[in-house]
């Protein structure tokens, strides 16, 4: 197996993961909260599609799926077009709503361009430093396991709340 393989492979698990958590709910059941400070099943998935989003295209020094592509538009939420979820409060949380289709619509084509990103990227570029503000230096190899390490946590906890969901 190859660094591309195992890269696209991985991302790939997210994407499964993604369409699995989201498929047959309602934007109602996306946007249950077991509580009022937690996040939900929406909020989880656009957040690790955003963060991928935003880092990836860092990476690759192109413009995000989520403005590029009308991804912004078609979500519509009461956000800064920058906003990947980071750093939310329960307040923030509580504006992303969304159905499936349009969850699992933005996050196919964010998997699409991490797809072909990774697809082109060298062992020699995952040595390249992609992020200076951290001691030691991020280079592309840790940039690209960190999203993979935040996307499956995000992934899980859907999941996780998909059952306390269907447990009602």
């Amino acid at each position: 197996m190859t660094h591309t393989d195992l890269l696209t492979d991985s991302f790939g698990r997210i994407r499964d993961l993604v369409h699995g958590v989201t498929d047959g709910l309602t934007p109602d059941e996306l946007s249950f909260r077991p509580d009022s400070q937690a996040n939900p099943i929406a909020w989880l998935v656009w957040h690790l599609t955003r963060v991928q989003d935003d880092h990836v295209a860092d990476i690759a020094g192109s413009e995000q799926v989520w403005t590029s592509a009308g991804w912004a538009g078609r979500f519509a939420l009461p956000l800064d077009i920058s906003d990947t979820g980071y750093g939310h409060g329960p307040s923030q949380v509580a504006v992303v709503s969304a159905d499936s289709e349009l969850l699992c619509g933005y996050h196919d084509a964010v998997h699409e361009a991490t797809v072909r990103f990774v697809q082109r990227v060298t062992e020699a570029d995952l040595d390249r430093v992609v992020d200076e503000r951290f001691d030691p230096p991020v280079t592309m190899a840790v940039r690209l396991v960190s999203v993979v390490c935040d996307d499956l946590q995000h992934a899980g906890q859907a999941a996780y709340v998909r059952g306390i969901l269907e447990r009602r």
